[in-house]
């Protein structure tokens, strides 16, 4: 019985395989999380180009056509204004999509830094931050976005800064624990011998590890400030008119759900397969970017 060997080729191969060339061919071998990917580029392809794409601008309304069920004149039908709902759709994937990147933007820009200094320094400065997550915790993030809404008022600008100020707590508790994890170990103390400081430790040699989380994080994030802001839209806290909102789109439907159903049906089901759709590409990042989950 003939021993294996490896040849050069394969040892080469092998050499050459890092952490995000397995995550990727762990991710595509995710049928779910695939799909997800395909989706939620859809979604954002739809959003750059709405202008594009949409039938007529969210704001050009006939009342001459008015309440038509679906059809091929009108493949979504129209709302009570005259307005197509195919258009609205498309623009509230941008409404959408903007107000969950941007809430992410936020939270990372106040989480990851909190969470890097907490996690590196310790000490008082953990301290002090510990109990800053704690204060905040208490507050629930879905009524305090509303008593903000109540305060600074409705508009795309208010509702990503009332969303996006309880969003960072999560990230900023994650980024400390993944840094109070990794500050002790030797290629942080070998950085630290080098005369590096905190800035440069934290962007060169702990973020890139603590990067696999954070991007899932990032992934889940998204639909949930998404399903945040169609929820303060639908209470009527959310976006000014005649912006289309797919929250608002369902709120408005409420008057006519009973006989044109189709009203609320469409948002409805864009909301749905929008958190579907980044819930599937977050669990398959979850999955690729952790080796234990790789196939040998």
């Amino acid at each position: 019985m003939s021993i294996p060997t490896l040849t050069n080729s394969d040892v080469s191969a092998t050499q050459s395989r890092t952490l995000w060339q397995d995550a990727k061919r762990s991710f595509l071998k995710n049928r779910l999380a695939t799909a997800g990917l395909i989706v939620v580029a859809l979604f954002i392809f739809m959003a750059v180009f709405a202008d594009v794409l949409a039938p007529t601008s969210y704001r050009q309304s006939d009342l001459n056509s008015n309440l038509r069920f679906p059809s091929f004149a009108h493949p979504f039908g129209t709302d009570p204004i005259g307005r197509e709902l195919l258009s609205l759709i498309i623009y509230g994937a941008r409404t959408s999509l903007l107000v969950g990147f941007s809430v992410q933007i936020i939270a990372f820009g106040i989480g990851l830094p909190l969470g890097a200094l907490a996690g590196l320094r310790g000490g008082w400065v953990d301290f002090a931050i510990s109990r800053l997550l704690e204060v905040m915790t208490a507050f629930p993030g879905f009524l305090f976005a509303i008593f903000l809404m109540s305060i600074l008022g409705t508009g795309i600008p208010n509702v990503i800064l009332a969303i996006g100020a309880t969003s960072w707590i999560e990230v900023c508790r994650l980024t400390r624990g993944q840094f109070l994890a990794l500050r002790e170990r030797e290629f942080v103390t070998a950085a630290r011998s080098y005369g590096a400081d905190d800035w440069r430790v934290i962007i060169r040699h702990l973020l890139p590890h603590a990067l696999p989380p954070l991007i899932i994080m990032l992934a889940l994030g998204i639909p949930n400030a998404i399903f945040a802001e169609a929820g303060l839209s639908f209470l009527g806290v959310g976006i000014n008119d005649p912006i289309p909102s797919w929250g608002k789109m369902v709120s408005d439907s409420l008057g006519y759900i009973r006989v044109y159903w189709y009203i609320g049906l469409f948002p409805t089901l864009s909301i749905a397969l929008a958190m579907l759709s980044f819930n599937f590409l977050g669990d398959g990042l979850r999955d690729a970017l952790d080796p234990t989950m790789y196939n040998q």
